[in-house]
């Protein structure tokens, strides 16, 4: 069995993960660290997802790096941020540092070695890598599979059923009558993407969700001036991300402060995008308060169109059965289709379903609490990646990474080679909710999966925020000595 040494060992070739390796280069040029990616190629949901239209739910000013400029349209395709993705890689070397193929099944801490030994399987062949510090960047969900429940009778239907995180690359729709399944980003993504070649497509949801048109082609009048003016492209990079930061915050302001208000701009907005060519009540007014679910952005009202021009339909109702032809409602209603799409949503896993242990003693991650939302109780050096729901996620895993490097530049000056967050003596016996809180944040993936994920509390720093508005000032100003991080095994103890 093969053992590669490094001082990190990041999982996941990921948006998150690729970031991670920037910032290391940058702010801990001494550090040396392997990726270690289960597929075959980086990019992570932009690469795994293969459904048609797919692109980014965030816009690129965004959830582009801070690192790194984004120029494009703001709500981009997934070729689109591949393409980013890869210029990152090849502009940072950053491939030769990344082990394809390699599915991590366990991952061991061992005090009197100060360091985590990773097994990862690939082509059948187990190999071992060592590291002093453990960094997650391997998303939230499963990238196995999806979220697929069981419709009754559906060996009876004759067509063909995909989920679309298993798009068939070879798949033909062409004159095909589709029905998809759900009512988020992704359902709403594949509508538009396939209007124009099917016979016709419509979106089956149990209950409606809210839609926000978003402009992605007319050109920013400001930003043409200042790049008239020849103001630096940083420069304009960084007005570009204010601006789509404010209004950011706007939105997630009045939807969380005055709900009932944004709630009727919404539907008026959906109302006037649709005319009469929609029932507003039933199939565009959700039954949640804005922000309880992620806002679905329309490049363009791409799915506004597809609807009013009849090549795509939205049904609100709930499936009955599967039919040799299609799918029966319980108001008795057949959909015909050739083709099922079961938009259904992601599973939660936590930390990429990898058995953790501390000293031979097995660790679970649902019963840990987490520091900050970014390393975890008695895990000594990790820390993970999770990022924010609401707002882009590469905001937070930008301020992770960085958070990180300090940590490591300070375990160094301390001449430490361990640091673990430990519950105080007041913290013992705290209140414990889900790490993200289905009262606030509720949709299905949440409600069906936060058991697989640590605990937070209503007590600080035991806690997940999940506001970059907040979090933005007070991570870069996190003190790294505290009484919650425990820093011990020092570097004169090493053999």
């Amino acid at each position: 069995m093969s053992v590669e040494h490094r001082d990190v060992i990041i999982i996941g070739a990921g948006i998150s993960g690729l970031g991670a390796a920037v910032h290391l280069q940058k702010e801990c040029p001494d550090k040396n660290y392997v990726i270690l990616e289960g597929r075959d190629a980086v990019g992570g949901t932009s690469d795994l997802f293969r459904y048609p239209g797919i692109r980014s739910d965030s816009d690129l000013f965004t959830f582009g790096y801070e690192f790194k400029p984004w120029y494009a349209n703001p709500i981009a395709t997934a070729p689109q941020i591949l393409n980013y993705l890869h210029e990152v890689v090849d502009e940072y070397e950053i491939e030769k540092d990344i082990r394809f193929n390699h599915w991590v099944d366990t991952a061991e801490w061992s005090t009197e070695d100060a360091s985590w030994r990773v097994t990862a399987t690939t082509n059948g062949e187990r190999h071992e890598f060592v590291g002093r510090f453990l960094f997650m960047c391997q998303g939230y969900y499963d990238p196995k599979g999806g979220y697929r429940p069981s419709f009754p009778n559906e060996d009876a239907f004759e067509g063909t059923i995909i989920h679309p995180q298993e798009w068939p690359e070879d798949l033909d729709y062409t004159g095909k009558r589709m029905v998809v399944i759900g009512s988020g980003a992704t359902a709403a993504t594949i509508v538009p993407a396939v209007a124009e070649q099917v016979a016709h497509v419509t979106q089956l949801q149990r209950s409606p969700t809210y839609y926000v048109s978003v402009d992605n082609q007319t050109p920013d009048p400001v930003i043409e001036e200042l790049q008239a003016l020849e103001v630096p492209d940083d420069t304009i990079y960084d007005i570009q991300r204010r601006k789509a930061l404010a209004f950011g915050r706007e939105i997630t302001d009045r939807s969380l402060n005055a709900p009932d208000e944004m709630r009727a701009e919404l539907i008026g907005l959906a109302s006037m995008a649709m005319g009469d060519s929609a029932n507003i009540e039933k199939d565009f007014t959700p039954r949640y308060d804005p922000w309880k679910e992620r806002l679905c952005l329309l490049p363009d009202g791409d799915f506004f169109d597809a609807v009013r021009s009849g090549k795509a339909s939205v049904e609100t109702g709930e499936v009955e059965r599967f039919v040799a032809g299609g799918i029966e409602l319980k108001n008795g209603k057949v959909l015909e289709a050739d083709i099922v799409v079961t938009a259904t949503g992601i599973e939660l896993c936590g930390l990429g379903n990898i058995q953790f242990a501390v000293d031979g003693a097995n660790m679970s991650i649902n019963d840990r609490w987490t520091y900050r939302g970014m390393m975890m109780s008695d895990l000594p050096n990790l820390a993970w990646i999770f990022g924010y729901i609401r707002s882009s996620w590469t905001l937070r895993s930008d301020m992770i990474a960085k958070y990180v490097c300090r940590l490591l530049t300070h375990m160094d000056e301390l001449g430490v080679r361990q640091v673990t967050p430990r519950l105080r003596e007041e913290d013992k016996g705290m209140n414990g909710k889900a790490f993200i809180d289905p009262a606030d944040f509720a949709p299905g993936y949440v409600r069906r999966g936060a058991h697989r994920l640590p605990k937070q509390s209503d007590r600080e720093p035991w806690t997940n925020p999940q506001d970059y508005y907040a979090e933005c000032k007070s991570i870069p100003a996190l003190p790294l000595d505290d009484e919650v991080l425990v820093y011990d095994n020092p570097e004169t103890k090493a053999a």
